[in-house]
């Protein structure tokens, strides 16, 4: 049976598996945010089996917060949200010198924060023209391989055992069978070439002994998240005031991600799309606060997905935002997922991230290759690769300014955003062919 593209915008059994690949390129990164920050604050096993359960459950309610295009919210491109991770430290901090009251209360402030100045950021919307997007999205890709060969050492790069024989083995042949299914796969199988991969390598490592399934037994059979379960709100300026900054850093990082997937959907965006698709990210920071979750913000990952597979319709990514509620709600089920070993998901990772780098390139092919335009590029990715791959370099300044200039996306961003205002004045030329 043939399995063309277009057969698969129709067939629920594919909207269904496309919807669960953008699922697992999401899921390992959207739970270390509940694994960190509550093993940092002490959280008890059974609040943490709690707390992952109902962020998986938000991911989906943010998701579709974001795809469902209002009169008020949703940006409408096929875009998978979850826990950002330059929230962590933040948060962490607050917790331990505040309590997790006011963690709850910094991540309320923050989301509207974010509602409230969408409208304006939008506006902003002529300071990232190609040269700057391109930038941006080739650093979102690129500054995070890194995680994806730490993740194919086996995660943790402190540990004795890190960069294993099997570990090594799990994640490389991941890659190469995603890439192989790229190469000599066809239709439908090659839209789903990163869930086979990590399907395959997953099977490798149960073969191999490496998989263990304690967390599926220890877990709840249904779930239901419970406003300020953990807490209520409380508020205090300082903590406030970091989360914001950590905001401004993601609505950076959410604006290059909807610059690519517009650049793969073909979707021109107007600030009114942009405006909506803050305004859903605010909406959803304040919905992590009141369920004492987390702020949700768009996983660059899942752009990878969309270029991987071919599919740009938002059908799949609906698919992935109700298995996600229905993975919040039964604890069981969604502990599955997390037997996938970390070496295979890095596997995964490296494919992705890489695409997305490459996504980046090419819409600088766009730009004219001008000495100013170059030196931007040249500036903005050498400074963003520098302190993601150098990040003690700058452990003289406050721990609050490394939370910001440890990210090299926003160092990266800041550094195009202001050689583009400084060199390109009149508006950037595009390159035409």
């Amino acid at each position: 049976m043939d399995l063309k593209v277009h057969d698969s915008e129709d067939s629920f059994l594919k909207n269904l598996l496309l919807g669960f690949q953008h699922l697992l390129a999401m899921y390992s990164g959207d739970i270390l945010i509940p694994i960190l920050i509550g093993a940092a604050l002490n959280f008890s096993a059974t609040e943490m089996t709690y707390l992952i359960s109902v962020d998986i459950f938000m991911c989906g309610v943010a998701t579709l917060l974001q795809i469902k295009r209002t009169p008020m919210t949703g940006i409408g491109l096929p875009v998978v949200l979850g826990s950002a991770v330059e929230y962590v430290t933040p948060l962490q901090n607050i917790g331990h010198h505040y309590g997790i009251a006011y963690m709850y209360g910094g991540i309320i402030a923050a989301g509207i924060f974010i509602l409230v100045i969408s409208k304006f950021f939008a506006k902003l919307k002529r300071f990232f023209p190609p040269v700057v997007t391109g930038s941006l999205i080739t650093l979102i890709g690129f500054t995070l391989i890194p995680v994806a060969f730490q993740n194919i050492g086996g995660g943790d790069a402190t540990a004795k055992g890190f960069g294993g024989a099997t570990d090594l083995i799990l994640g490389f042949t991941t890659a190469l069978i995603i890439v192989l299914i790229n190469i000599l796969g066809k239709g439908f199988i090659k839209q789903i070439s990163v869930l086979i991969g990590i399907v395959v390598g997953s099977v490798m490592a149960g073969f191999m002994g490496t998989m263990g399934f304690s967390s599926v037994h220890d877990a709840h059979w249904f779930q239901i998240p419970i406003p300020f379960y953990f807490s209520a709100p409380k508020f205090e300026w300082s903590s406030i005031l970091i989360m914001i900054l950590a905001a401004l850093t993601c609505m950076i990082e959410s604006t290059g991600v909807y610059y690519a997937l517009a650049e793969i959907t073909k979707r021109e965006l107007n600030e009114k799309d942009l405006q909506h698709g803050y305004a859903s990210e605010g909406i959803a920071a304040i919905l992590g606060g009141i369920f004492n979750t987390f702020p949700y913000s768009t996983f660059s990952q899942n752009v990878a997905i969309v270029q991987l597979s071919g599919i740009k319709k938002n059908k799949p990514v609906y698919f992935s935002a109700f298995l996600l509620i229905l993975l919040g709600l039964i604890p069981k089920v969604g502990a599955i997922a997390t037997l996938i070993p970390t070496s295979v998901l890095g596997g995964a990772m490296l494919i992705m991230f890489g695409t997305v780098g490459a996504e980046g390139i090419k819409m600088l092919t766009k730009v004219r290759m001008d000495n100013n335009n170059l030196l931007i590029m040249a500036v903005a990715i050498g400074l963003g690769l520098g302190v993601t791959v150098q990040p003690t370099l700058l452990h003289i300044l406050p721990s609050s300014l490394q939370t910001i200039l440890n990210n090299g996306l926003v160092v990266g961003s800041f550094a195009a955003i202001l050689l583009n205002i400084l060199l390109n004045p009149q508006g950037e030329k595009k390159f035409h062919s």
